[in-house]
This record gives structure tokens, sequence and C-alpha cells, in this order.
């Protein structure tokens, strides 16, 4: 039986533990036990390739995730932006890429990198809590390019400790940065970032925020290694990866799902009860993977649904909604705020962020009337555009024009409610919509 079976219900069986302890009363710690923050970002996993979700026809073996989806809240109406870099510029800054300039990934198609005074969730813990959580970084940074600075040095942003890859790149032979200096390495990206995080969670003597920013499942798709996985059918020569890349992506993301496992099991047990989990996607899946009803073009990259619509999953600490399904709109800036909140700064709204902590108790809290996303890239112009939606309908402006959907009764976009003839009413839907995002673009 291979290593990830026995790994995973031994993971399984002691998080489930742990959370069961976790009681109404322990929504709100003390000022004395602030709770640990693990982040986690999967790369390029839209909803129909995650568990949890009910889109597309196969999914991954991710026993971890889909007990951190028992036990906590899966949110069902998050947005990310359609590329990698935009997205964690606005989970660094709780800011809309219109603000920041990070409209597209960084260096790959012109992308521009993020200015190092923009004020990260880093250095906002520092400044509001004196320096009381360690925070670090491991994984993929891709928020830098050679004019801003911090090229290869995420501290200059204000994170604590930095390692991982600047950028995309190899699994098995790449370039490591730490702080600064560059090196390459050979060893699984996947495992190597998640031993660099237990390696610094070891180290902790004061409560953590800890950034973990896999690359899998983002391309190049391979076969990993064979204790990570439970695909057993596939040859991994890149032959059959070119004419069959789904089960390798699938594969690589329960080679994450294992890591991840580890690593939760590294920690002793009274720090993995004190721990939250937030575990999202950067964007949708790619066009060479991604499953109907979402369609190519119409996947990462695209302001469509299968390109911004993303996992989102909280559990552990002070989550007392387990199993539950939230509705409410959610955009990746959020998760600025959120951080900042349970962190105990006292933040629930900044800049474009809204605190969703209250979603996780049932407790009164601020909630979206509307959810924007965009994508302005010098390569792929013809996808160029913006997009807001509301509770039920949803706008996209790009050079094709205007269109409209109802998400409620056509949540894969398949009837544009302005073509051919748009009725009364949605042109009204669509003019308020509009109006809404230009009222957002110039606050």
């Amino acid at each position: 039986m291979p290593m990830l079976a026995s790994g995973a219900r031994e993971f399984v069986s002691a998080l489930a533990f742990c959370l069961a302890t976790v009681t109404a009363s322990s929504a709100a710690h003390a000022a004395d036990d602030p709770p640990n923050i693990l982040l986690v970002i999967a790369d390029d996993m839209g909803v129909d390739a995650s568990p949890c979700y009910p889109v597309g026809g196969q999914k991954p073996n991710m026993p971890v995730l889909e007990e951190l989806c028992r036990t906590g809240v899966v949110f069902e109406n998050t947005w990310s932006n359609p590329e990698c870099s935009p997205t964690r510029a606005t989970i660094l800054t709780g800011r809309y890429g219109f603000r920041t300039g990070v409209t597209a990934a960084v260096l790959k198609t012109g992308g521009t990198g993020i200015r190092l005074d923009e004020l990260s969730i880093q250095r906002l813990l520092d400044q509001q809590l004196d320096n009381r959580y360690a925070h670090a970084v491991f994984g993929k940074w891709h928020l830098s390019d050679g004019e801003n600075g911090s090229f290869d040095n995420p501290g200059l942003m204000g994170v604590g400790h930095y390692a991982g890859i600047m950028k995309n790149g190899d699994y098995w032979k790449w370039n490591r940065t730490e702080d600064g200096k560059t090196q390459e390495i050979e060893g699984y990206a996947t495992s190597v970032f998640t031993d660099e995080a237990i390696n610094w969670l070891g180290e902790q003597d004061q409560p953590w925020f800890l950034w973990l920013a896999y690359t899998a499942p983002h391309g190049p798709f391979h076969l990993p290694p064979a204790e990570l996985h439970t695909r057993r059918d596939l040859s991994g020569t890149s032959g059959d990866i070119a004419v069959n890349p789904l089960p390798y992506y699938l594969a690589m993301m329960e080679a994450m799902d294992a890591e991840l496992g580890r690593l939760l099991l590294s920690l002793p047990a009274e720090q993995r009860e004190n721990t939250i989990v937030i575990f999202v996607g950067d964007n949708g899946t790619p066009d060479e993977v991604v499953q109907l009803p979402f369609r190519k073009f119409h996947a990462k990259s695209s302001i469509f649904e299968g390109g911004i619509h993303v996992p989102l999953i909280v559990a552990g600490a002070g989550v007392t909604r387990g199993g539950q399904r939230e509705a409410a709109l959610i955009n990746t800036t959020d998760l600025f705020a959120t951080i900042a909140d349970l962190a105990g700064t006292g933040i629930t709204q900044s800049g474009d962020s809204i605190s969703l902590t209250h979603l996780l108790t049932d407790a009164p809290g601020l909630k979206r009337d509307f959810i924007y996303t965009e994508y302005h890239d010098e390569y792929y112009k013809w996808r160029n555009g913006w997009a807001i939606r509301d509770a039920r309908y949803k706008l996209i402006q790009s050079g094709a024009g205007q269109r409209l959907f109802d998400l409620i009764d056509d949540p894969f976009e398949k009837r544009d409610l302005l073509y051919p003839d748009p009725t009364a009413q949605t042109r009204a839907i669509a003019e308020n919509l509009a109006r809404a995002a230009e009222e957002l673009r110039e606050n």
C-alpha cells in the first residue's frame, strides 16, 4: 500500500480529533493566545479540479483537503484574478490590481511587479502588533520584476523570512532563493517547500503566520514521486503527458495534499489545535486540463468563471461552522483583512478587503454587495477587461464589448443576456453593474 494511504489516514484521524475539541467558545481567542495562521495557495487550481465543489468530472484524491472541507467552511463564490501574480498581490495588499499595478503575470507577459511602498500584510502585522507574529513565505513568490528592487528578496516587502522560487520553473531542478541569495538545487519542489516550512515552524516560540505557496499543480505537468499520489497507471513519459495531461495534473494535486498533511502532522497537537488553515486557489484551471462545463479560452487567463472562480476553504481554530457551505461573495483581496482580523489587530476592513472571519462563526459582520476582477496583459490583449457581479448577475467588459450572465440560472455563462436583443430589464441590470464598477474604480 503506498505511503500516501497510511499518511493520509493518520492525518485525517489526527485532524478530526483536534478539530472536534474546537467549541463555539474558542471562536474569540484570548489576547494571550492568538491563533497561528497557515495560508496555503494552490497554483492553477480552479473549482473544477477541487474536491468539495460539484464541478468537473474527474477529481484528485485529496483526503487532507476533504477533511478541511468537512470540518471547516467551504466558500462557494470566491473570485481571484485570472493569473497568479495579480491574485497574490491582492492577498499581499488587500487592494485591486488597478491600484497596485499588478494585473497580469509578472515577467512572463510584461506584467509589472509589486511596488515596494505597498503595505504588505506582514508589515501590517508588525506595525499593529509590535512584531508579535513571526512570519515567513515559502514557495512561489512571482511578484517581483527587475525594476522594483525586490527581484530576489521578498524581505524588502516586510516578509520575515523567505525561501522558494521567484516564479515558475522545473519541479526537480530549480533556482532556490533564500532571503536574497539564489542557487540551483535539486529536489522535488512540493516536498522541498514543505520541508522548509516544517523546519521554520520547529524554530518558532511565538504565534506565527505562514504563507505556503505551492507551485503545484501549475505546469510543467509531470509524474510526482510515487509515495505522494495514488495513480499507478501513468507512465510518466513526455509523450503520454502531452496527449493526456489531466491525470498528471490531478496527481500533482494529490502530491500537494500529501505534503500538506505531512506539515500539519509535524505540528505538536496543542499547536495544531490553535492553528487556522486557509486554503485557496490563485486562479482557474489551465486550458490544457480544464474540465467541462468550463472550456478552453474560458479558463485560466480569462475573466470567465473558469478563470476566476476558485476554491476557498477555512478550517481550524475558532471555526465553529464546521462542514457548512457559505454563499457570500468573496474576493481574494479579503484574505488581507481576514488575516489581520484573525491575528487580533482589530482591523476588519482595509482598502478593497473585508474580513470574512464572522462567516466562520455566524457572528454579525460586513458582507459584499459586489465582487470585482480584472485582467490586463500585453500578450493576451484579446482577453483583457474586467468583470463585476452581485448575488445573481455578472457583467463582463472587454474588447468584445459587454456581456451579461445570470449566474443563478446559467452558472457556466452559456447565454449572454445582452445578445442579440437585450430587454429593458437586462439593460438596466448591466448599467447598474457598470456604475458599481465605475464607482469602485473612482474610490
